[in-house]
């Protein structure tokens, strides 16, 4: 679905440029550089990230590596790439570093929160009452589908991604077997749900977050305008996944086998 996502927003860009001509960039010819350095800075640039992500990514899928072994070959080749184009610095060193104790108690305490109210959810049995509730409705798999993704999509509203994640997806987790929802499906169905709360007014996070960093280049009501054709193309990629769940479903099943309910 990702795949397929960004190809939709290419295809949109490139559909926006052919009508309007005037929308694409018009470059200085004398400061386009030639040929050669274009392919020598794409190779020296571009190529060395995207051969480390596939390795990192590759190993985890592969079942060479675990996430945590992944993650810490990755910082290393990180590390070395940026040995390698001269800009390691002492200062970085102690950024990154603070950055990603930063970000890792963070999660941590996500994960204390999120355990504990599940704990407690679960003792006082929680879950039990909503499957049952949820059981008792009578609802074919797309209604369960599409009431769980209403569920989320309105969280995404007031909450980030991880807080929906950690601790409001588990409650669902237990009635995906019930209903015989494809776990792998589910979880993408999700990412994409998050992905389109995000861009819907009027508590889309990532209009606000542009509008922080542009300030009073541009009014919050003309960013809104410029996300509803991406929140469609959002939407429509997730109506091809409830109707060809091949598009999600297909490498999972080509790499771990067809899930078996």
């Amino acid at each position: 679905p990702g795949l397929l996502l960004a190809g939709l927003y290419i295809v949109y860009v490139i559909a926006r440029v052919w009508m309007n001509p005037k929308l694409a960039p018009k470059p200085n010819l004398d400061d386009v550089p030639p040929p050669s350095k274009i392919y020598w800075d794409l190779l020296v640039s571009f190529v060395p990230l995207t051969v480390l992500i596939a390795l990192v990514l590759g190993s985890i899928l592969g079942g060479l590596a675990t996430p945590a072994e992944a993650a810490a070959m990755g910082a290393l080749g990180g590390m070395i790439l940026a040995v390698i184009y001269r800009s390691m610095t002492w200062d970085k060193l102690k950024e990154s570093v603070f950055l990603t104790a930063k970000a890792t108690a963070m999660v941590c305490w996500l994960f204390v929160g999120s355990w504990t109210f599940a704990s407690v959810f679960s003792y006082l049995g929680g879950h039990d009452l909503i499957s049952d509730w949820v059981i008792g409705m009578n609802l074919t798999t797309i209604q369960f589908l599409i009431m769980a993704q209403l569920i989320i999509f309105v969280l995404g509203w007031p909450l980030e991604w991880s807080e929906i994640l950690i601790i409001f997806v588990p409650i669902f987790l237990p009635l995906l077997e019930p209903f015989g929802v494809n776990p792998y499906f589910f979880a993408m169905l999700v990412a994409l749900n998050l992905q389109t709360s995000f861009l819907t007014p009027p508590m889309a996070m990532s209009a606000y977050y542009l509008k922080g960093v542009l300030k009073n280049q541009i009014e919050l009501i003309e960013i809104f305008k410029g996300i509803m054709p991406y929140l469609g193309i959002v939407i429509f990629t997730m109506i091809l996944m409830y109707i060809f769940p091949g598009i999600a479903l297909w490498f999972p099943d080509y790499l771990f086998g067809v899930y078996v309910p």
